[in-house]
């Protein structure tokens, strides 16, 4: 059977893919306006804004009895609530990696994380889902492993950050689709399960918002609310792209990282560099074409 007939929304899939990649990259510079806070602030504030944001969605995309009912399975199914904390917590671990990071000047190190996530989840794809590979999938894998072999060969190294987001986001992803439950209800609920925690954080020692009225009434907002579109339009995408597409729009979100670093963050960007992010870009460009054949279908 074709790509398009088992995933008859692979367009709108892409669509919430790219945008949500944006977003993502948007957040890596919003970091910077949220001082005097700390990473770990920044995520506990993320975690408080977003959680209302994402339940909001769910009741405006009337998706409310998928939510109570996940709620509900989750009370009476002790295994299936432990998935949901494991769920939960393997998300936040990466919430607050990518917060933390560009504060202590390891950003470098995540971005070579999520260059290698799409290589690791097209190997998921092919060797967990047994998903066949076309062509272009083929040629644009190429391409990405040319820029990554490059990168890991003039750095000579794997930084923590860059493990943590290479095997880290895989096993998430796969424990979400088995646990098959609304997309959008189920980030509500791992927001709920990461609330306390950063209700406890932020209560016990986290840094005073007072008398930064800028900071409190419209920064921390504007954090949840770009933090809720982007995860739950990742998190749909997930659901609605075969598991090798998926994994190889991942590369849209570090290229747009760098564009960020350059014309927004001033940082330059070397011949050694560009000699990595050049395959990787042909590699978006492969993506595309391949993700505009899908949607003519």
């Amino acid at each position: 059977m074709s790509a398009a007939a088992d995933y008859p929304q692979a367009g709108r899939g892409i669509a919430l893919s790219v945008a949500a990649s944006a977003l993502f990259a948007l957040l890596s510079a919003y970091a910077k306006l949220l001082a005097p806070l700390t990473g770990l602030d920044i995520f506990a504030w993320r975690i408080v804004w977003t959680a209302p944001g994402a339940i909001a969605v769910v009741v405006l995309r009337g998706r409310w009895p998928a939510l109570r009912e996940l709620l509900a399975h989750a009370l009476a199914n002790r295994r299936f609530a432990l998935s949901l904390a494991a769920s939960a917590g393997l998300l936040g671990l990466q919430l607050w990696l990518f917060l933390w990071a560009p504060l202590h000047g390891r950003m470098l190190e995540v971005s070579l994380g999520y260059f290698l996530l799409p290589l690791t989840m097209v190997l998921v794809g092919r060797f967990h889902y047994h998903e066949r590979l076309s062509g272009l999938q083929w040629l644009a894998l190429a391409c990405a492993a040319a820029g990554v072999a490059h990168e890991i060969w003039a750095t000579r190294a794997f930084a923590w950050p860059t493990l943590v987001v290479a095997l880290g986001y895989p096993p998430y992803f796969v424990l979400r689709r088995r646990v098959n439950a609304d997309s959008l209800a189920l980030f509500s609920v791992e927001m709920l399960v990461l609330l306390p925690m950063a209700a406890a954080t932020l209560a016990t020692g986290g840094t005073s918002v007072a008398g930064r009225p800028l900071l409190w009434t419209m920064l921390l907002p504007g954090l949840g609310a770009i933090s809720t579109l982007a995860l739950a339009s990742h998190l749909k995408a997930s659901r609605m792209l075969p598991m090798a597409l998926f994994g190889i729009l991942g590369y849209v979100e570090p290229v747009l990282l760098v564009a960020v670093a350059v014309l927004v963050l001033g940082e330059a960007l070397s011949w050694q560099q560009l000699a990595t992010y050049a395959p990787i870009w042909a590699a978006v460009a492969l993506t595309a074409w391949h993700g505009f054949l899908i949607a003519r279908r």
